[in-house]
């Protein structure tokens, strides 16, 4: 094979011989294959698609008044689902140009041609406008109102401002706050009889800013170790980032208490709001504690392997504390 970079052009002579190959001084891409489901998992970022059903779900389900409505549900988790999965596809398509300088993200579809920049974005516009389109006409107009915001804080804020300040984990963490506020708008239903037709006051109910706050402090911690741990390729890749600069840890390691700290002082809140029991205390303080107990170790020794620990900390944190916020509900 030539060199890469240099492909051979052959072409037939009058009698059907082929003469010498010649030298192309500019690559020629080949085309893209078929898209495999494996591309197709990673174009529209299907783990973490996953915690945003699983945050719609919970929103929901601690939404819902009465008995679940299981056919709602769906369509709500439905609409949350290709939003999500429109949402990554813009993400990656916006991001070729980074992604293909950074080792850990090089080998995506597009940046490795394996999936076509027009292909993706037919793809990322139709499962964006089908998310829309079901949420308003089989959820509500406030479930697709919060979905459109989620993508445009997520697309046209948050991804360009990540090359140009490092203010972006925290509008970053305002985008992955709102998905289980779609849920939780989404388990109101349609709007009916004297009923206002956007119902603004679902959004400043308690449940409704516990469940944002939660989604925005828990992802500092977990967004910062992450930073801290990849500062190089972040560098690499062009994205500013508050660890790039921060080699000893200890500007990221005090933001990663900080809000460790922010999230242990959440867990008041559900009871002082009466809508949590008050044995919810105990086991949420006891899980936050941990956290801010691995954000602590983290401050202290600022090494790797500190990072590493308090990072997948918090993969276990959402899931339990979701567990202990759903059974603790009041309905």
């Amino acid at each position: 094979m030539p060199p890469a970079g240099q492909f051979q052009r052959l072409t037939l002579c009058a009698d059907g011989s082929a003469p010498a190959p010649t030298r192309m001084s500019e690559s020629v891409p080949s085309p893209p294959s078929s898209i495999t489901l494996k591309d197709l998992m990673i174009l529209t970022k299907f783990r973490l698609s996953v915690l945003v059903i699983i945050s719609t779900f919970v929103g929901f389900l601690i939404g819902s008044k009465g008995p679940l409505n299981f056919t709602l549900l769906l369509h709500t988790i439905i609409g949350s689902t290709l939003a999500a999965f429109g949402a990554g596809v813009f993400n990656q398509l916006m991001e070729i140009e980074p992604d293909s300088r950074m080792t850990r993200t090089a080998d995506r579809p597009l940046p490795a041609g394996r999936i076509s920049p027009s292909a993706a974005f037919a793809i990322g516009w139709l499962l964006s406008t089908m998310a829309l389109i079901h949420l308003a006409h089989m959820v509500n107009m406030e479930a697709a109102a919060i979905t459109a915001l989620t993508l445009a804080v997520y697309l046209f804020i948050y991804t360009p401002l990540k090359q140009q300040s490092d203010t972006n984990t925290l509008v970053g963490a305002v985008s992955g706050a709102l998905p289980p506020l779609i849920g939780w708008a989404g388990a109101a239903g349609p709007a009916i009889g004297d009923a206002p037709y956007f119902r603004w006051r679902l959004l400043v109910e308690p449940g409704a800013i516990y469940l944002f706050a939660l989604l925005f402090l828990w992802q500092l911690p977990h967004f910062l170790a992450i930073n801290w741990m990849y500062r190089d390729e972040y560098r690499r890749g062009g994205f500013v980032m508050l660890a790039n600069d921060d080699e000893g840890g200890g500007k990221t390691s005090f933001h990663a208490l900080l809000y460790a700290l922010a999230t242990m002082l959440l867990m008041f809140y559900p009871v002082w709001a009466g809508v949590a029991n008050l044995w919810f205390v105990a086991p949420a303080l006891l899980i936050s504690g941990w956290l801010c107990w691995l954000a602590w170790q983290f401050r202290l020794h600022r090494e790797r392997a500190h990072a590493r620990k308090l990072f997948f900390c918090t993969l276990m944190y959402l899931p339990a504390i979701f567990i202990v916020t759903v059974l603790a509900w009041k309905k």
